[in-house]
């Protein structure tokens, strides 16, 4: 199986809006890909649906021992390390600091910023070998999913913009440490996307009615999934280290 997959890929989060549409795309692409979602459920319908290329790992993004069984499971299933993670997997959290619901606090912190920093630690600890003697004829790429609220304090969505904040210097020390050694890292700031994140926050049918009065037409995970497809398409040597994607009506943040 190895032989016919052009590049090999883990995406956390891959059970629904922008995790689910990239691992579309890679499959399309004839990419082999290890899903991991906390719903077992769709991630059995997912390798139902898009065949041998695509296996599901069940499990919590924020537990290292999860973390660890998706690259044994790619090893085992795709006979190779990753050369792409996507560090997608994250929960929201309405409200401003003085009224958020601070109980969820760890808990959004253990995935958002724990989690994702032991799935890229992990890749980079990988990828660097391997580049030291692929690289430049082959890529190997590390996509940090943040927010534009990482980058923009948005007063009502503080406290998950804290969570984007930290991770956003931590894909930028990363690039800085391994991008001179063959492996790209590279952030995707997404604007409002609707998919079941505003669930997950608590956001309200009113706020969400109001999003799309506001914006539409608004974003969905596949736009952001083809702003990733792009990234990691580009010539090894080219790393485009952030983007920020918006629909066309939002201002701000």
């Amino acid at each position: 199986m190895e032989e016919k997959l052009k590049r090999i890929a883990i995406i956390t989060g891959a059970t629904s809006g922008i995790g689910e549409a990239t691992a579309r795309r890679f499959v399309a692409k004839g990419f082999g890909v290890v899903g991991n979602g906390r719903t077992a459920s769709k991630l059995e319908s997912l390798e139902k649906e898009l065949g041998e290329d695509f296996l599901g790992v069940a499990g919590d993004a924020s537990s290292p021992e999860v973390i660890e069984s998706l690259f044994v499971a790619a090893q085992k299933r795709f006979g190779a390390d990753p050369d792409i993670v996507v560090a997608n997997a994250g929960v929201g959290l309405g409200g401003s600091a003085k009224d958020a619901d601070l109980t969820k606090l760890e808990k959004i912190w253990a995935l958002n910023v724990n989690g994702a920093l032991t799935l890229i630690q992990k890749a980079a600890q990988r990828m660097v070998p391997r580049q030291e003697k692929c690289f430049p004829e082959k890529a190997a790429d590390i996509v940090v999913i943040g927010s534009v609220v990482g980058k923009h304090v948005s007063p009502y969505s503080v406290v998950y913009g804290s969570t984007k904040f930290a991770v956003h210097s931590l894909a930028e020390g990363l690039r800085r440490e391994v991008g001179p050694k063959g492996v790209r890292v590279s952030l995707v700031a997404p604007g409002i996307v609707i998919s079941g994140f505003q669930d997950g926050a608590g956001y309200s049918d009113e706020l969400v009615a109001k999003f799309h009065e506001q914006l539409d037409p608004i974003l969905d995970g596949d736009d952001i999934a083809e702003a990733i497809e792009h990234l990691i398409s580009l010539p090894p040597h080219v790393n485009v280290s952030e983007i920020v994607v918006r629909c066309t009506r939002q201002d701000y943040p």
